[in-house]
């Protein structure tokens, strides 16, 4: 019996322009050291790249949390690794779900056997501390778990006055960072943030697989408090912080090249200064907006909680979501993303990460959905959007 030999061809992806929820664009620096050498998970030279991609990572985090580290494995582990290692059995989260992610951490703490009570509100809105206020009285919580900038939205939750709610409560602050941490202020240590989780595909513009997670002091002692072993052996912290920490014990084999990845993408923000790439990643929302606006295409966000980011917009009435994104992908090469749960077929949600938040994206992209549009038999006039987008960047670089 013979068995037939395929050959295949070597992986040769597109070049696309990545404006989509997710990843992100990748610069060149970062795609050439994940091709660096690979060295051992316990050389020397690689315990010295997980201590410098800690260092980063707390700048960035704005922490001086010594449980700061990348978890070997895409945002959602990074999610995982902290409901798992805050909760067992029996204890009570409060998660305040207005988006699909803040769904996801409920739905993580309810498979470990923890007391999920989740509170509410529309996709698209977010959370008065009010609300929370009266669900800590209520429910008293080990831990209040939400999402800081909601990726299946677009809208960007205020967390200083929740934070000060939630420990006045004597509960633990859970924050979903995901898609804000590089793009927009995350002040874990200022707004006493107990453990937050990112992932590397969003603003940092690293490939997708790795989690930068960071726990506070009280987070630690909580962990340390529990009476039952975490329920996920690959993500408890008290193993894997023994391997980032001074004992190095060996847990499992860290993803080397990833970390190589994430080192110099940590640089380039640092490098960049965080407060340039704040100040970028919402300049070109802006002119985004400004252009948007001048072809009648509206914000699915209230405009105070708009992310600078991730823009979810209505679809125009009569025009088909898939149809646009097709051509969009097909003619000009550009992932724009469509909306999900009760937002799919009703919202577009246009990515501004990182290396993919340039003036030249917003141009191209508002250049490229006119002409989508009008072969719907949208009506606009020809150029408005790249001129009020144009008009906005004349006035910030004259300015």
């Amino acid at each position: 019996m013979s068995i037939e030999h395929h050959q295949h061809p070597p992986v040769h992806p597109p070049r696309r322009t990545l404006m989509g929820p997710g990843p992100s664009d990748v610069s060149a620096s970062v795609l050439a050291a994940l091709g660096a050498p690979t060295v051992g998970h316990l050389d020397p030279y690689f315990l010295k790249v997980m201590d410098e991609v800690q260092d980063m990572l707390r700048e960035i985090f704005q922490t001086r949390n010594e449980l700061t580290l990348a978890v070997s494995g895409t945002g959602s582990s990074g999610m995982e690794a902290c409901v798992v290692n805050l909760l067992e059995a029996g204890d009570k989260i409060v998660v305040c779900t207005n988006g699909v992610f803040g769904g996801r951490m409920a739905d993580v703490a309810g498979r470990i056997g923890a007391e999920v009570v989740q509170i509410e509100r529309p996709f698209g809105e977010v959370f008065s501390v009010e609300e929370i206020k009266e669900v800590l009285e209520k429910e008293k919580p080990k831990v209040l778990g939400i999402v800081h900038a909601e990726t299946s939205t677009g809208a960007a939750q205020p967390l200083k006055e929740i934070s000060e709610a939630v420990h006045e409560a004597d509960a633990l602050l859970l924050v979903d960072c995901v898609t804000s941490l590089g793009g927009m202020p995350v002040k874990v240590d200022e707004w006493n943030i107990d453990a937050a989780y990112s992932g590397t595909q969003k603003c940092l513009s690293c490939p997708p697989g790795l989690a930068p997670v960071t726990f506070s002091s009280r987070a630690v002692a909580a962990m340390d408090a529990r009476k039952t072993k975490v329920s996920s052996w690959y993500l408890d912290m008290s193993m894997v912080r023994s391997y980032w920490g001074d004992s190095r014990a060996y847990h499992h084999t860290a993803p080397i090249n990833m970390n190589y990845g994430l080192h110099q993408a940590l640089r380039l923000v640092l490098e960049e200064g965080l407060e340039n790439r704040f100040s970028r990643h919402y300049s070109n929302h802006c002119a985004l907006k400004a252009g948007l606006k001048a072809i009648g295409v509206e914000f699915a966000v209230a405009e105070d909680h708009q992310l600078p980011m991730l823009n979810a917009v209505k679809i125009p009435d009569g025009i088909d979501d898939a149809t646009i994104r097709g051509q969009l992908l097909k003619w000009f090469g550009i992932e724009i993303g469509g909306g999900l749960g009760p937002m799919k077929g009703k919202t577009w949600r246009i990515g501004l990460m990182g290396e993919s938040s340039c003036n030249t994206n917003v141009l191209q992209f508002l250049s490229a959905l006119e002409l989508c549009l009008l072969q719907a038999g949208y009506e606009l006039t020809p150029g408005a959007s790249v001129a009020a987008a144009n008009d906005f960047y004349r006035t910030t670089i004259t300015g």
